[in-house]
């Protein structure tokens, strides 16, 4: 090909998602009338600087001006929090009864297994972090609903009797602002202070990453025999591990919070 033809083909590439290089031959054949076989067309392509990949999915995220409005509030709420106030940061979580591989460094030609499970149960956990003392309170409910949440306000409360204000950040499900939190929330001696968080930016809801670690500790790479044994498993992370080790991913679990936006990507339309 000549350097012209080369530059016209980034052009056309570029333009498009090709998914395999029979179309990047049908167009070279007919555009350049040239023939070439499947090797030759990747080696024609890596030389070219293109590569065969897979996008990214993208969520929808809200806009960076929201994002970076919300971190500078976060960061002054806590440069001003009083001594006899608390942030918390809740989320519900919904790991299902099935085994979940993970990546690891293994010997060559090991071939790593883990049993798999049948079930499709799953284990319902209401709960929230303290990131300056790393208190986890959580309920276990049949479903998460505005009930479930009313009793996750009430746990929090009742684990914080010297805070005059606790300040709950949480999304903006349904559930969240409901007539069962309303009715919680309108109590006299409620010491609650709920903060919707940005929509659309689960990234700034340090709990998530929370999650996170409990799927490596409890479901990566890991077989239950039951669904009971699945759900014991679940319940001692939350009860035992996250209180005696939460320094180990205290790192992980942070208010480090980034804008992500889609500027970086070539987004296909």
């Amino acid at each position: 090909m000549t350097q012209a033809q080369e530059v016209a083909l980034c052009v056309w590439l570029e333009a498009r998602f090709c998914r395999s290089t029979v179309e990047t031959r049908a167009h070279v054949a007919a555009e350049c009338g040239l023939n070439s076989s499947h090797s030759g067309c990747i080696k024609l392509l890596a030389r070219l600087g293109f590569e065969y990949r897979k996008p990214k999915p993208l969520p929808r995220v809200a806009s960076a001006q929201k994002q970076t409005a919300f971190i500078a509030f976060y960061e002054r709420l806590m440069r001003e929090l009083p001594a006899d106030e608390a942030v918390y940061f809740a989320d519900a979580v919904h790991p299902e009864y099935q085994t979940k591989p993970a990546f690891g460094l293994v010997k060559v030609g090991s071939n790593p297994a883990v049993l798999s499970t049948a079930g499709r149960g799953r284990v319902n956990i209401h709960g929230a972090v303290n990131l300056e003392t790393f208190d986890a309170p959580f309920v276990e409910p049949t479903t998460v609903d505005g009930v479930s949440a009313a009793q996750l306000l009430t746990k929090i409360e009742e684990r914080n009797p010297d805070k005059r204000i606790i300040h709950v950040i949480w999304d903006n499900a349904a559930y969240h602002k409901g007539p069962d939190v309303r009715a919680f929330l309108a109590r006299t001696a409620c010491r609650i202070h709920l903060i919707q968080l940005t929509p659309y930016c689960p990234h700034l809801n340090p709990i998530e990453r929370l999650w996170a670690v409990l799927h490596q500790y409890v479901t990566h790479n890991r077989y239950y025999p039951s669904q009971k044994q699945f759900a014991n498993a679940i319940l001692a992370f939350m009860r035992e591990t996250i209180p005696q080790e939460w320094t180990k991913f205290r790192d992980k679990v942070s208010d480090n919070f980034r804008v992500i936006t889609h500027e970086n990507f070539r987004v296909l339309k």
